[in-house]
């Protein structure tokens, strides 16, 4: 029983880590308008879209409610190549993922995970100028998801 609790106790510790390494955003808009907005920069700016998953029609399909919530995956092999030729591992968070969502609040959230976690979990160098680049991009392509324009 010990042994339970302090298992239990090591996960709620490292809950707090994880969330820490999430940029999260507040978007005036919808979830659809912005997605749809999110997914247009992303191919304004060159980078190819995989896939648009609509998690909350998947609850649907499965007679379940979910608040209305979307994920894109996108990327560029210029960014993520190189960054997979230093840890292969890194297959497994790339390409990169944002989450658009709508709260209890009907507030609507922009998550994604902050790309210097890629370091720390791949062995990734720190410097890495690919890691800088992912970071301004999903940056910059949230602003616009987000923006009033």
């Amino acid at each position: 029983m010990r042994a339970i609790a302090m298992a239990a106790g090591l996960m709620m510790a490292a809950v707090p880590a994880l969330a820490q390494d999430l940029v999260a955003k507040v978007s005036p808009h919808d979830v659809v308008t912005t997605m749809d907005r999110l997914e247009s920069a992303v191919e304004e700016a060159g980078a190819e879209v995989f896939a648009r998953v609509d998690h909350a029609a998947g609850a649907e399909k499965v007679e379940m409610e979910l608040r209305p919530t979307q994920l894109l995956i996108f990327g560029n092999p210029k960014l993520g190549t190189p960054a997979m030729q230093d840890a292969q591992t890194a297959g497994l968070d790339l390409p990169l993922r944002v989450l658009v969502y709508a709260d209890g609040e009907g507030a609507v959230h922009v998550t994604y995970a902050d790309p210097e976690t890629l370091v720390t979990a791949h062995g990734l160098p720190e410097e890495a100028e690919y890691i800088t680049k992912m970071t301004e991009a999903l940056d910059n392509l949230t602003a616009k998801a987000i923006g009033e324009e």
